[in-house]
């Protein structure tokens, strides 16, 4: 997978990494670390086709900004993030919007289910919004119900469920319009150990048999045991493999 970020600022001696070669550099002002701190500080990270990687590190060390970085929802203030051959940075908001919602799955640690709608239509949803007839998008949405072991859970809304249940709706959501790599913040940060196993390893199975990339973000080592790479990160800066 050609999801590279590399260096365009080498004077500035800052930079975050997309995935795959060099740098580029998130400056995060006015936090309690000065205004010139940055979030990302020459972070260099290469994804492939199928990988999984799990990001660690303490909070405020960078890791929900890389993760936010690679999928195009922020711009770094130098440096590149490419996927496919594609700059993330120097797309226009609708057309990096229109990549989110077909290239990318997102799971977070509170699921981020709409509360009015039922499950079915949750997962619906992003399909929907690429295009997708109402009827092919819930029939396809059904089969990932019964995929996930939740069909009966249908028409009910995510205040009529588990934690456990919304997290796999939303690995459900992420993954039904067969994304190249899917971003999970924390997904289990929410629930009880056994529980969280269970996500992740519906999660990891799913995207697995998608084809997909999957980069988690977690201070949980358990969590991080389900992916083939660990990455730990450092006040804004990428250090190497963790095992």
């Amino acid at each position: 997978m050609d999801y590279t970020a590399a260096m365009l600022n080498t004077q500035a001696g800052r930079g975050v990494t997309g995935v795959a070669s060099p740098t580029s550099a998130v400056s995060v002002p006015n936090t309690p670390f000065g205004p010139s701190a940055l979030a990302l500080n020459h972070v260099n990270f290469a994804l492939g086709e199928g990988e999984t990687v799990a990001v660690m590190g303490p909070s405020g060390s960078g890791k929900s900004t890389l993760l936010h970085a690679l999928a195009g929802i922020i711009r770094p203030t130098a440096g590149t993030v490419m996927f496919r051959g594609v700059n993330l940075g120097t797309m226009g908001d609708a057309d990096r919007t229109r990549l989110r919602r077909s290239a990318f799955g997102f799971v977070f640690q509170s699921g981020q289910l709409l509360p009015e709608l039922p499950a079915v239509e949750n997962i619906a949803l992003p399909m929907m919004l690429g295009g997708v007839p109402y009827r092919d998008a819930t029939d396809a949405a059904m089969l990932w119900l019964e995929r996930m072991g939740l069909k009966a859970l249908a028409t009910h809304r995510p205040g009529e469920m588990s934690g456990g249940q919304m997290q796999r709706i939303a690995i459900a959501r992420a993954l039904a319009v067969r994304p190249a790599v899917v971003f999970a913040d924390e997904p289990t940060g929410a629930l009880d150990q056994t529980t969280g196993r269970e996500v992740m390893g519906i999660l990891m199975a799913a995207a697995r048999d998608n084809g997909a990339a999957v980069v988690v973000v977690t201070h949980d080592p358990n969590v991080a045991a389900f992916c083939s790479r660990t990455v730990t990160m450092q006040d804004g800066r990428l250090g190497g493999d963790a095992r």
